[in-house]
């Protein structure tokens, strides 16, 4: 009787114990990955969002948990996905072609060989904001005035500098530089602490709603001088801001010209492929629902999200394309 009942005690407790262990094998299983956004005031941040919530609903089939991080930015997406300290980030295409081409930022460090896309998303434009009150009617009247050309890491402040030089200005020495994060700069602006501002981001975005919408009132300024960037820079092209349909506190009449970027998803040749496909094939058989998750997404396509890519293209992403026939 008394071995009986010991052998009953030594199976129960085995059981007990096997039952202990289940949570940890099932974590065990779980691959955990971050994505890389921007400031909370742009559209990375939902972008990411979106994707990591997309996935994460098939968490049980893919033993995935996405998480987003807000970032400085492209630059530093683009160095945090090569050190693995993220999974994904989202870069400007700018930037994507130059850390492959081992340009700007990566002129020291060189071509980042591991970088890899995964899709394009939405386009962005570079935009120019000024105070009415500081008298900047061109980007030329920015001398002598207090600029916001974005924080260091970030991948606007290039255009901004980019869009200065094929304008003949210097941010070093023709007006006072600011190197603000973008979700600072609007309140400043209003706060009277700066004149104007560069940023690039899709639109409508929460940024320039904010920056248009207090007391002090404040206009996009026309980017000139466009087909000289063009001929040097090729992932740039010509837009043009839509600032009196999403912009109404703006003191704009008409919409602005400028040029812009796409905004791209990235990740390293070392992370899983079975992780960049179930990624690409939760966004891509949602599309119609992804779409819809924010207006800057409106004429985004299928086949537009595999374009403006310099990186090649990661294994598990390129799996997915080839079954539906978009490669």
């Amino acid at each position: 009787m008394k071995k009986t009942f010991v052998l009953s005690v030594a199976v129960l407790f085995g059981f007990v114990m096997l039952l202990g262990a289940a949570p940890a094998q099932v974590q065990a299983k779980t691959t955990f990955v971050t994505i890389g956004t921007g400031g909370i005031t742009g559209v990375y941040y939902p972008t990411g969002g979106a994707i990591a919530k997309m996935v994460n609903k098939k968490r049980k089939e893919y033993g995935i948990r996405a998480t987003v991080e807000s970032t400085g930015g492209s630059v530093f997406n683009i160095n945090a996905v090569m050190a693995g300290d993220l999974e994904f980030g989202i870069a400007q295409s700018d930037r994507q072609y130059q850390a492959t081409k081992g340009l700007a930022d990566w002129k020291d460090k060189g071509p980042q060989k591991d970088l890899r896309a995964v899709f394009s998303i939405h386009a962005e434009t570079v935009d120019l904001i000024a105070a009415v009150d500081a008298n900047i009617n061109s980007i030329q009247d920015l001398k002598g005035k207090r600029v916001n050309i974005g924080n260091v890491g970030s991948g606007y402040r290039q255009n901004a500098i980019d869009a200065l030089t094929a304008n003949g200005l210097d941010y070093k020495k023709d007006f006072h530089t600011e190197s603000l994060k973008a979700a600072e700069a609007p309140g400043m602006i209003q706060d009277g602490r700066i004149d104007a501002a560069f940023y690039t981001v899709g639109h409508p975005s929460g940024y320039y709603k904010e920056a248009t919408a207090g007391k002090r009132k404040v206009k996009f300024i026309p980017i000139t001088n466009v087909d000289s960037l063009l001929k040097k820079y090729p992932y740039y092209a010509k837009a043009v801001t839509l600032v009196t349909k999403f912009y109404p506190g703006a003191a704009n009449t008409e919409d602005v010209p400028t040029f812009g970027v796409k905004a791209t998803l990235v990740t390293s040749a070392k992370v899983p492929d079975k992780v960049v496909y179930a990624i690409v094939k939760e966004v891509f058989e949602n599309f119609d629902t992804f779409k819809k998750l924010h207006p800057a997404y409106t004429g985004l396509t299928k086949q537009s999200m595999l374009e403006g890519l310099s990186a090649p293209f990661h294994p598990g992403a390129l799996k997915y394309y080839k079954e539906v026939g978009l490669k």
